[in-house]
């Protein structure tokens, strides 16, 4: 049964790939054959190897490094669905950014981990602090830019807590900023499945995607992806940060000294709007707070709103 199942998944990889190949012709194509540059940064830390790599559209312009930091369940593949011209990476490429991704231990193309609840939110601060290390030593520049999704809004946050003088700017996507309830967590690693992967994306009544929202394509090829780098399971460390008492404060804003830029949709379901209407107010001069009406935890990817956000983002970080 499981042989057949890989072997199905494999055959649905394969054809997405076909897919993705021709959206990404035609996106090339409209976008003047633009040619990307990836390259891999060897990394180890406690003993453990870290996918580092870098994206970029023809050389960076000069203080243009991002670190983009990924969610709790997969890795940060999530970031580049090659798809007409949805991917993030790739937009940033394009602005002259040099774009760096990390997968903290245990996930993606990252070194498995034996015990799924070492790497969180703590243990993967230190993945990252030896990633910027690396991106400060390759590109010469003192600070960078970091990026988080969800979880990686919590990893991000307390990086920048901790090094300061290592980050220019600070956008938090999504935002996790307080504990989403009290529940008991036993399993040490999270079991993933095609279904889990594309929950995030908005339904209609009757439970189907909404077409209006989100490309059926882009869905299939994120849900493809998922599988692809980080399989059937991911490190559950993570859980025992999120899942506390909805009062504690998880991201520490007034400790975050940098301008900071909180960027979340109004119908995403793990937003704390108390917090969120406070954030303004915590977070130092040069920050800002905007919601995008309509979008959920995963607007990057829907149609209305996702050129929207890539314009805030880069706006942001170029003011």
């Amino acid at each position: 049964m499981r042989l057949t199942k890989i072997r199905t998944i494999s055959l649905l990889w394969m054809i997405c790939l076909i897919i993705q190949a021709v959206a990404q012709e035609s996106a090339l194509a409209a976008q003047g054959e633009i040619s990307y540059c990836c390259k891999e940064y060897p990394l180890e830390r406690n003993g453990i190897s870290l996918h580092l790599d870098c994206v970029s559209a023809g050389v960076p312009e000069p203080g243009r490094q991002i670190l983009l930091l990924h969610g709790s369940s997969y890795s940060s593949h999530e970031f580049d669905i090659d798809y007409q011209d949805y991917s993030l990476v790739r937009f940033l490429a394009r602005q002259g950014y040099a774009v760096w991704r990390l997968d903290i231990a245990g996930y993606g193309k990252s070194g498995q981990v034996e015990d799924g609840f070492m790497p969180d939110t703590a243990y993967a601060v230190e993945d990252i602090c030896a990633a910027a290390d690396e991106i400060r030593r390759n590109s010469g520049q003192e600070q960078i830019d970091i990026l988080g999704w969800s979880w990686g809004t919590m990893t991000a946050g307390l990086f920048t807590v901790d090094h300061p003088e290592y980050v220019r700017k600070l956008v938090l996507y999504a935002p996790i900023l307080s504990g989403l309830g009290e529940q008991e967590v036993k399993e040490p690693f999270s079991h993933n499945t095609w279904e889990g992967a594309a929950e995030d994306f908005q339904k209609q009544e009757d439970g189907a995607f909404d077409p209006e929202i989100t490309d059926s394509i882009l869905i299939e090829l994120f849900c493809s992806s998922c599988w692809h780098y980080d399989g059937d399971s991911s490190p559950n460390g993570w859980s025992r940060d999120v899942f506390v008492d909805n009062n504690t404060r998880l991201i520490d804003l007034e400790r975050i000294n940098v301008p900071t830029l909180v960027i979340y949709g109004s119908k995403d379901p793990y937003m704390n709007h108390k917090l969120l209407n406070e954030a303004f107010e915590l977070l130092p001069e040069g920050s800002r707070v905007q919601e995008i009406e309509g979008g959920s935890h995963i607007l990057m990817y829907e149609k209305p709103y996702y050129r929207d956000f890539q314009e805030r983002v880069v706006s942001f970080l170029n003011q």
